[in-house]
């Protein structure tokens, strides 16, 4: 990911935590077959200062081969993203050299993938990963709802992945190269929009932003 100084997020911790908030991610690798990419619900686990990206694929997706061979895996994660109009620049009355771009933030990981099939370690991971997103339900449905020949039938099917976390990066995209002035006029405009990832990006722009740097 090419990143200019005014938008990189050095800070791991947020790093991880946008990870955590996020929870699908795009999953990419390279093989003998070539390139291949699919979106993949991930979980993020912790042990001291070690992070380990796990999920699941169908035992009919190719990709998990590349998975089980060992190569580098690239998983992105991305948040809210929107375009960019240059009428959104109060500046843009004193000086109309300026052109549109497109605001976003995303966090991309790389690591040497583990393969399991083993039942018990596939069953701790798919509740767990349920787990995560039921909890937040009034009535959470739980893996131990499924009837037990299914669950064990769906458990075959599928093979597990663990990728230890060696690189992490982090982009922030949200207008830190333009004056204070011109962040407001972005903030502004784009919570006024309909489309709800433009709300919720200019919420992400609302925090306080460094100092505007040279135009990149």
């Amino acid at each position: 990911m090419y990143p200019p100084s005014a938008f990189r997020e050095p800070n791991a911790e947020l790093n991880l935590e946008f990870i955590e908030a996020c929870g699908l991610a795009l999953l990419i690798t390279h093989d003998s077959n070539g390139l291949q990419a699919n979106p993949v619900p991930m979980l993020l686990s912790r042990n001291g200062s070690r992070a380990t990206l796990q999920g699941h694929l169908a035992k009919a997706n190719p990709q998990w081969h590349a998975l089980a061979a060992g190569a580098p895996a690239l998983v992105v994660f991305n948040g809210p993203d929107a375009y960019v109009s240059p009428g959104y620049y109060p500046s843009k009355a004193q000086n109309p050299a300026v052109v549109p771009t497109w605001n976003y933030v995303s966090v991309q990981a790389r690591g040497t993938p583990e393969v399991f099939h083993d039942r018990d370690r596939l069953l701790a991971l798919v509740t767990a990963l349920t787990q995560r997103h039921e909890a937040p339900r009034a009535c959470p449905w739980a893996v131990s709802d499924a009837p037990a020949a299914y669950l064990e039938g769906m458990l075959k099917a599928i093979v597990g992945f663990s990728i230890p976390i060696d690189h992490l990066e982090g982009k922030r995209k949200l207008s830190q190269n333009r004056t204070p002035v011109d962040q407001q006029g972005v903030i502004a405009a784009l919570a006024a929009n309909s489309r709800p990832a433009d709300q919720e990006l200019a919420r992400a722009m609302a925090f306080p932003l460094p100092k505007p740097k040279e135009q990149l």
